[in-house]
Order: structure tokens, then sequence, then C-alpha cells
């Protein structure tokens, strides 16, 4: 089993809230729009990180983190961009990646809204964390807790805190 922490839009913010959030998980994975290269490295020095760049990010993040990550957590593979849209209204250059190959959970940030659904049309879990930054126009920063056993995704948490 392993339990993730789920972020994106930190936009050069994080604070101690999100260390406490996370204490508890095995990775933190990150949707896009690190903002700064210290948050990728405060993240990386507290817990092993798997994310994608977004379209704030510059050439350090770009250079650290893929475009489209695609892994296998247990048994669930996983698809993460950031831009990517939700079920019924995807982005069209993401759409033919979804159907490369069989994934189980697609992950993306960049709208600021929080959403965890399922697509029913290609089968598998949709996932975007809202925003944790504090730019943009969220009222509320976000995260997502949850737990991976096998091919089961399970013990889903939102998390919402303050935005001042």
């Amino acid at each position: 089993m392993k339990k993730i922490g789920l972020l994106s839009d930190t936009h050069s913010y994080i604070d101690d809230a999100l260390f406490e959030h996370f204490k508890d998980v095995d990775e933190i994975w990150h949707a896009g729009d690190v903002g700064v290269p210290e948050v990728l490295d405060k993240l990386k020095a507290f817990k092993p990180v798997r994310g994608v760049w977004g379209n704030i990010d510059g050439q350090v993040i770009r250079a650290e983190l893929p475009y489209i990550n695609r892994f296998k957590c247990e048994e669930v593979n996983v698809m993460m961009i950031h831009i990517g849209g939700y079920p019924g209204k995807y982005n069209p250059k993401v759409k033919p990646e979804l159907l490369k190959e069989s994934i189980d959970l697609f992950i993306c940030g960049h709208s600021h809204i929080l959403k965890v659904m399922p697509d029913k049309q290609y089968g598998f879990l949709h996932m975007n964390p809202g925003a944790y930054g504090k730019e943009g126009f969220h009222q509320v920063r976000t995260l997502l807790r949850f737990s991976i056993s096998d091919k089961r995704i399970h013990d889903l948490e939102v998390i919402e805190l303050k935005r001042w």
C-alpha cells in the first residue's frame, strides 16, 4: 500500500500546513505549475516526488519534470499532465495520449478547480487536486490525500485550507 499526497498549482508557494498534512504520505505527486525551483527542492527533501511541469514553470523545472508522466503505483497505471481537462471536456492535445496506453488514474491540474470523478467512457478515475498556491481565482487552497493498494484507489481525503 502507498499513501499519496496530491497537489497542483503551488505557484511558488508552500507553507508548513502542507508538510503537516503530508507527514504520513509515502510520495508527493505535483500536477504542475510548481513556480520556483525552491518549492520542488523543499518537497523532494521531505518525501519522494513525482510530477509534471506546468505552463508557468521555467526551464529549470521543465528540465527536472516531464510534460507527461506515466508510471505505475502498486498495480494502478497513472498518467499525469498539467493541462488535461476533465471527462467530456479533455484538452484536444491530451485525448490521443489518454488512449495510447491503458490507464486507471488520470491526474491534471491547471483549472484551480478540485474534481474527482470517474470517466465512464474510458474507464478510469480523473483527479484534479485544485490549487494550493495563493495565485488565481480560487478562494480555498486544496490538497488530496489517498491510498493505493494493488489496483484499488481508496481512503480519499479532501483537505481545504484558507487562501490567506
